[in-house]
């Protein structure tokens, strides 16, 4: 999509940082790399070199994390450990860099991934691509002398792998000097030039479940004499979701929502063993801290109705992202100073899950949901989806918000 399908629009007030025409040629031919060259989390190295090398040659002093992948780089400290005098002063920018396992269904498309069942189908080359323009122009008004307190760009792996990659990023130092943290996530449900915000939760809580039910097996002439298990599977599949929702306040939103089934290879077989994989997902906190036990408690008991023997797998994911008040201002303020009023709308909390929820649990910070749908178009290419793209001028709006959102806040 043409980075040109909106012209910009001007804020209500000057500040410097507005992207040049040929850096913002650039940046779009970096996302469409990145999006025609999809990593999965903890594998992104072609990305993480590419990030490494562009901040290199602007000068940067980009640093791997530990674990191989991923990388923190600082602007304006003046210093190779990321510390301020004075104490925690940075704001730090995140941006996560992993794709999904899914195929690139794009049909018509230059751009389209040229890695077999990987896509960019969540936005994270946008992402990226957002805050190393960031970066670069942040970079550029250093040298003019016009970043009165340091930044920190934080490119984080494996977003999509819970608990995910923020926690790696974090032991990897990532916070370190780090004061506040903002990031945006693509939203296709919102006009690119836009943006939307809330206070409190805006995303929710996700957690991964894994069951593995096991029986006899035998003839299904006389399922009677075993365990009938594809009727168990089938039970807990449609029995758990609902009886798990009765125990908790209907307002904290638990939906366990099933995105895998199996069993069996025979018609006339009844199965030994049977696996049902999918996520938890919370609007509330203390629902959350409560549904492992609630959710494992009903598995056990449709089991049991049909002589299954149930292992359960429950993997913690993420708690709600929950944006933090001075913290949602400034993305406010910094979209208001760029693009005016009007750019900025409100948003309800998403059932999504997202790993900066990690960050939050360390220092205040905020997510915006960063608009990616080219105006008038309704068909909404959702996320993970084969053929989700994005309007390109999103990328022009992301960075000029996050560079204003770095001037306002040094002056705070």
């Amino acid at each position: 999509m043409s980075p040109e399908s909106e012209a910009d629009t001007p804020g209500e007030s000057a500040l410097p940082g507005t992207l040049p025409d040929a850096l913002r040629a650039e940046l779009v031919a970096f996302r469409r790399d990145l999006h025609m060259h999809p990593e999965l989390g903890n594998q992104e190295f072609r990305t993480t070199a590419a990030i490494k090398e562009r901040l290199e040659r602007a000068g940067l002093k980009p640093r791997v994390l530990p674990i191989g992948t991923g990388l923190v780089c600082d602007i304006g400290t003046g210093t190779d450990s990321g510390q301020w005098s004075g104490g925690p002063r940075m704001l730090a920018l995140r941006a996560d860099i992993d794709a999904l396992p899914i195929p690139d269904t794009k049909s018509e498309c230059a751009y389209r991934s040229q890695v077999p069942d990987r896509a960019h189908a969540c936005g994270h080359d946008v992402h990226t691509t957002v805050v190393l323009g960031t970066g670069l122009v942040l970079a550029a008004l250093h040298e003019q002398g016009l970043l009165p307190r340091p930044v920190r760009l934080v490119f984080q792996p494996a977003e999509e792998v819970l608990p995910g990659g923020a926690a790696d990023a974090i032991e990897g130092g990532a916070l370190d000097g780090v004061r506040r943290i903002l990031a945006v996530h693509c939203d296709p449900r919102v006009d690119a030039g836009k943006i939307g915000l809330r206070v409190g939760p805006i995303t929710s809580a996700c957690d991964r479940l894994e069951i593995a039910l096991n029986g006899p097996g035998g003839h299904t002439a006389r399922p009677h004499l075993t365990t009938d298990l594809v009727t168990a599977a089938a039970r807990v599949a449609t029995d758990v979701p609902p009886l798990v929702a009765r125990r908790v306040d209907s307002r904290s939103g638990l939906a366990l929502t099933w995105g895998r089934i199996e069993s069996g290879h025979a018609p006339n077989v009844i199965p030994q063993h049977a696996e049902l994989a999918g996520t938890v997902r919370c609007l509330d906190l203390d629902a959350w801290r409560q549904a492992p036990d609630l959710v494992m408690g009903a598995i056990d008991e449709i089991a049991d109705l049909y002589r299954a023997k149930s292992e359960i797998t429950y993997v913690r994911g993420v708690p709600p992202v929950v944006n933090e008040v001075t913290s949602t201002e400034l993305l406010q303020a910094a979209m208001v100073a760029r693009r005016g009023t009007d750019a900025v709308e409100g948003t309800e909390q998403s059932l999504g899950g997202e790993d900066f929820s990690w960050y939050l649990e360390h220092v205040p910070g905020a997510m915006a949901r960063l608009g990616v749908r080219p105006p008038g178009e309704r068909t909404v290419r959702d996320l993970h989806q084969g053929d989700f793209d994005v309007d390109e001028h999103a990328i022009t709006v992301g960075v000029e918000m996050f560079t204003a959102a770095a001037l306002i806040d040094a002056v705070q």
